[in-house]
């Protein structure tokens, strides 16, 4: 597998001398470099500059190690849904515009779609990196996004509906077609004023499809 050097490792929660830092860096460029099946958890510990048993102590198998990569990545990019309680449109579109900006940012990072790639690339042979990244990726931004939704609707910013339903659409109107692109490498990562364009359109559709009638 041809390597890929242009991607940006970034584990945002942890700082550059952690171990785990070590560890996801060296796990990001073998599993880029020779796919996760090829991957061995000998060349991981070597790279990350610490011992097999410590590697298995704190991940348990290479498997785990992907899965820590993934959340770590999926961590970043739901924070911004941890916010003091809205109560206004305003306040609630700016919260939800911050968070859709932040997303966006993240999932066209050049190091979540080389990830993306080695998801598709290896599908057949290993089926888990698919399945890590999408419950850690994915139905994790989903699942944090219905629920905030669902606050906005028990406080009446929201009309009744199902939330999760409304949350698949955000994500459809933030994204359109842009992750597809990226994969085949058809298009560069969209710059940030593209970014928050989009973000600001998709929460202003979003509270127009669905936004309680009066609400100022």
């Amino acid at each position: 597998m041809r390597k890929n050097s242009e991607a940006p490792q970034r584990f945002p929660t942890l700082a550059e001398s952690d171990r785990r830092w070590r560890i996801l860096h060296a796990t990001f460029a073998v599993l880029t470099e020779q796919g996760y099946a090829g991957a061995k958890m000998t060349e991981i510990a070597a790279r990350a500059r610490v011992s097999l048993r410590e590697l298995y102590a704190l991940f348990g198998n290479k498997r785990g190690i992907l899965a820590a990569l993934v959340a770590e990545r999926s961590a970043l990019i739901r924070a911004p849904l941890t916010l003091p309680p809205v109560g206004t449109r305003a306040e609630f579109a700016a919260a939800l515009t911050a968070f859709g900006t932040t997303a966006l940012r993240e999932l066209c990072e050049p190091s979540t779609t080389a990830l993306n790639r080695l998801a598709a690339i290896e599908r057949e042979r290993s089926p888990e990196v698919a399945e890590a990244l999408d419950q850690a990726g994915r139905e994790a931004l989903r699942a944090a996004l219905t629920q905030q939704l669902a606050k906005m609707q028990a406080i009446g910013l929201l009309k009744a509906g199902d939330p999760a339903f409304m949350a698949g659409q955000y994500f459809s109107l933030l994204l359109g077609d842009l992750l597809f692109r990226l994969l085949l490498g058809t298009m560069a990562p969209p710059t940030p004023r593209e970014i928050k364009r989009r973000a600001e359109a998709a929460t202003e559709a979003l509270l127009t499809l669905h936004g309680a009638a009066g609400d100022a």
